[in-house]
């Protein structure tokens, strides 16, 4: 009886030094628990590396794709704020240009416009002596109507933009799209050679581009008003709405050249 008393005195005593060393190392400031945490951690770092590494890497990639879409968005916002930037300054120049040749136009009187060659050109009582010279720009209620094509001493002709044989180059002033106005001889105003899918939609400007001293840019010409034909290599021809009203040429406009011109 004594013997069992004993044994379990001494179950008692493991235990509780064992209670107790669990105690002392679970205690602030000794370093044994801490060891065993360090090691742990260590050894679990090894399987866990591949798994850290992926994480890493796929939150590197996430970053640098969001970095580039942002640059790619602020790319695109620029250039389209640098395209209507350009629009403005040509549509402000355009004015001024206009502005400027509202003081140089000189009035004139149609004399004579033959069946025949209807709508091809016209002559007009204004020559040489009022200081016209070939290639002046016509216009009728600031609309251009064509240019000077011969010119005598008190009389002038006028190849009309209704002619197939006049080619005036020319811009849509909402998308400077560049193109060649031209007639088909029986009426009609074309404006050709616009690529495909360029957002010329109807009712936009169109007006003259830089060709010449001669020929400003900037004068009204008409505005877009269908969709022609589309050629196989890809490009557009579009029926223009003319500001001038051909079946009605009475009383037009010539803009005077400049005295440097003119000597």
């Amino acid at each position: 009886m004594a013997d069992r008393r004993l044994t379990r005195e001494w179950i008692h005593g493991l235990v509780a030094l064992t209670a107790g060393l669990f105690l002392l190392g679970m205690s602030p400031g000794f370093s044994l628990l801490r060891n065993i945490v360090d090691l742990t951690g260590n050894a679990l770092a090894v399987p866990e590396y591949p798994a850290v590494l992926l994480r890493e890497s796929l939150m590197d990639l996430y970053l640098w794709s969001r970095g580039k879409n942002d640059l790619i968005r602020q790319i695109e916002s620029l250039k389209n704020e640098n395209s209507k930037l350009q629009v403005v300054n040509s549509v402000l120049v355009a004015e001024q240009i206009r502005t400027e040749l509202d003081t140089r136009m000189d009035g004139a009187r149609v004399t004579l416009r033959e069946p025949q060659s209807w709508w091809n050109e016209c002559r007009i009582n204004r020559g040489e002596k009022n200081g016209i010279i070939m290639g002046l720009p016509v216009f009728q209620n600031g609309f251009l109507v064509g240019r000077v094509s011969s010119v005598s001493s008190f009389s002038s002709w006028v190849e009309l933009l209704t002619s197939s044989s006049l080619l005036i180059p020319a811009v849509v002033e909402e998308t400077r799209e560049l193109g060649i106005v031209v007639g088909d001889g029986d009426g009609s105003v074309l404006l050709t050679y616009i690529p495909e899918s360029h957002g010329i939609e109807k009712g936009m400007k169109v007006s003259t581009a830089l060709v010449s001293e001669i020929l400003p840019p900037g004068i009204p010409i008409g505005y877009i008003d269908e969709e022609a034909r589309l050629s196989e290599s890809g490009y557009v021809t579009y029926k223009i709405k003319p500001g001038a009203t051909f079946g009605k040429l009475y009383l037009l406009s010539v803009l005077k050249h400049s005295r440097s011109i003119l000597r």
